[in-house]
């Protein structure tokens, strides 16, 4: 009997708990949902999110749960949340919704996940949110939308109505950006950047840089111009940085789609074109990543030794373990696997033996080096560190070398 009374005095503080994180409506139709942050003098925040979406899930269940994050949506906001993807697990709640969801989707142009749509009390759409974030950063995001001078759509609508000052310009050119919007983006900053008299201030150099997103734009044209004088204020290299970016997502990314694409051919026209752009780096990269998607292991061989010579210092221990593992299971030229597992030895040093995965790239280099004893200790600390569903597979790798056995690689 005590221990029932003693489960009924928690349940109301158990309930508290519960309610710390951000509410969100259910129940209540789009009609209704509006009529409530009216009659609260609340302004509506509406989570459009799709099943499928990563984000979306992390906030969900890491931040939106959050007492600081309930505290400050619960206390400003009716909150709702809207699925924009149909499954055939959807409750009787969300299909309910599926042509309000369907209908906002177009008319207020959501096209990436999680977008958060922030209307005032009386309906009006005056701010927007394009991704997550952590939650003190997601906070002070959602506070611009309580604040006029903040509100993204207010300021749009004063730009519209010529009546912006060239700092609300800039401001409201980054909110563009920040929420997808890229015609606003565009023409806003551009009509900032006729305001001023000087481009090659640092913060307006920094601006251009944000907003040169192809070749016709005033950043590339002033970038390409004189990158001596753009690199003494910003540092050396980023002019060619900037220009390198757009080059490429111009000249070569929307050609590799295409059949029988020849990244060599594609490389050698940008380069001829913008002869005065190093973009040597960049593609001496995608080349090894080019050979690796189409299997041209001869090629990928060449290109990945190259770029690791000229590079090599510069690669995180992420790429060189992912180098690396290409190599051990796609190349049989022994000095080629020498050369990897120098690579993988660096991701494993810089990991202080630590990542299971790195380790066990090396450990499989050392083995097909013929250096059994040292590849046998190396994959045990693998499988010590390594997660209990994936044990099994570290272990068969194990096993295996114990045995002396062949470890089978796609190269063999």
């Amino acid at each position: 009997m005590k221990k029932l009374t003693l489960l009924f005095l928690l349940l109301p503080f158990l309930g508290l708990a519960q309610e710390k994180g951000t509410h969100f409506e259910h129940g209540l139709s789009w009609q209704q949902v509006k009529e409530k942050a009216k009659k609260e003098n609340k302004y509506l925040f509406v989570d459009c999110f799709t099943t499928w979406c990563g984000p979306c899930k992390y906030m969900a269940s890491t931040i939106f749960p959050q007492e600081k994050v309930g505290t400050f949506f619960n206390k400003n906001f009716v909150n709702v949340k809207v699925q924009f993807d149909k499954t055939k697990d959807d409750s009787e709640d969300v299909k309910a919704w599926y042509a309000d969801a369907e209908s906002m989707s177009k008319e207020f142009n959501v096209r990436a996940y999680p977008t958060f749509l922030i209307f005032s009390p009386d309906g009006q759409l005056v701010h927007r949110i394009v991704g997550g974030g952590e939650a003190d950063d997601f906070i002070a995001r959602a506070e611009k939308a309580l604040k006029p001078e903040t509100q993204y759509y207010t300021l749009l609508k004063k730009y519209e109505a010529g009546k912006s000052t060239p700092e609300e310009l800039r401001q409201l050119a980054m909110t563009a950006a920040s929420a997808y919007d890229q015609e606003n983006s565009d023409k806003v900053s551009a009509a900032y950047l006729n305001t001023q008299t000087n481009l090659y201030t640092k913060e307006n150099l920094e601006f251009l840089g944000l907003f040169t997103n192809n070749s016709k734009s005033k950043g590339f044209q002033l970038m390409l111009k004189e990158p001596a004088k753009v690199d003494a204020t910003l540092g050396k290299g980023k002019a060619n940085e900037t220009l390198g970016r757009v080059i490429l997502s111009e000249e070569i990314y929307p050609h590799l789609r295409k059949p029988n694409a020849n990244i060599d051919s594609l490389v050698a026209v940008a380069a001829a074109k913008y002869p005065t752009v190093d973009i040597s780096k960049s593609t001496d990269l995608l080349k090894v990543q080019v050979y690796q998607s189409n299997k041209q292991w001869d090629k990928f061989q060449l290109a990945v030794l190259a770029y690791m010579k000229k590079y090599g210092t510069e690669v995180n221990p992420q790429m060189l373990n992912s180098f690396a593992w290409t190599v051990f299971e796609n190349c049989k030229d022994p000095d080629c696997v020498a050369s990897a597992l120098a690579w993988s030895k660096r991701s494993v040093d810089a990991t202080q033996e630590k990542e299971p995965a790195f380790l066990d790239t090396y450990a499989n280099l050392l083995y097909k080096l013929g250096k059994k004893d040292e590849a046998i200790a190396m994959q045990q600390k693998a499988v010590n560190l390594v997660a209990a569903t994936e044990k099994p597979q570290y272990q068969s790798t194990l096993d295996k070398m114990k045995k002396g056995e062949k470890i089978e690689s796609k190269a063999e």
